[in-house]
């Protein structure tokens, strides 16, 4: 098994949380950062909900693909209708 899913409460409205897990007797580090980021996007350029949808989309991919390269994309979190945020879970990557 490569990877394994352990729920870890985590305050939704952090704006940055670090976990390192151990690993057995291996002592491995992973460090893992929940950032959120904005949701929204200006009124004058919403002229329907697929629009409104569509520059959302863009913006998140823009912010991922500017986001510092020393850490990867885990998961993107289902944000709730009208939310301001949108949580996105990092790892760091390791040279192993």
């Amino acid at each position: 098994m490569r990877e394994l899913c352990i729920p870890i409460p985590i305050d939704t409205g952090a704006e940055l949380t670090e976990v390192e897990v151990k690993i057995g007797k291996t002592n491995l580090k992973f460090q893992y950062r929940l950032e959120s980021f904005p949701w929204e996007v200006d009124d004058k350029d919403i002229e329907d909900g697929i629009t409104e949808d569509l520059l959302k989309i863009y913006k998140l991919k823009k912010t991922i693909a500017d986001y510092d390269s020393d850490w990867e994309l885990i998961q993107i979190y289902t944000p709730p209708e009208n939310a301001k945020i949108i949580q996105i879970l990092f790892r760091k990557k390791q040279n192993i």
